[in-house]
């Protein structure tokens, strides 16, 4: 699926989620964030953080990569979000008894 918005993104993670057989608060629980921020991010909340979405995407075992348009006369380059994924694995999550607001 070609994402070229956050309602697509949105629906990308909503159709994986159910795909694996979780509910939003599953989902939620794994992310360390309130059910109320998963329901938003699927409808295509714009401001949702990005490290929050990074953390969904891993939480739901995804990859992502992100291809850069192709000028005229050039070629296009592909840049690894997966590296970046795996940085932020470095990152502490937060506990679950602090939960991040939509």
């Amino acid at each position: 699926m070609k994402v070229q918005s956050p309602q697509d993104l949105g629906i990308l993670i909503r159709e994986e989620r159910k795909k694996q057989g979780w509910t939003q608060a599953e989902l939620a629980d794994r992310v360390g964030v309130r059910p109320l921020w998963i329901s938003a991010f699927e409808r295509g909340k714009t401001t949702a953080q990005i490290g929050l979405v990074f953390r969904t995407i891993k939480a739901l075992s995804m990859n992502i990569s992100v291809d850069k348009a192709e000028r005229p006369g050039g070629t296009g380059t592909v840049i690894d979000l997966d590296a970046l994924i795996q940085t932020m694995q470095r990152v502490p999550p937060q506990s679950s008894s602090r939960r991040e607001d939509p």
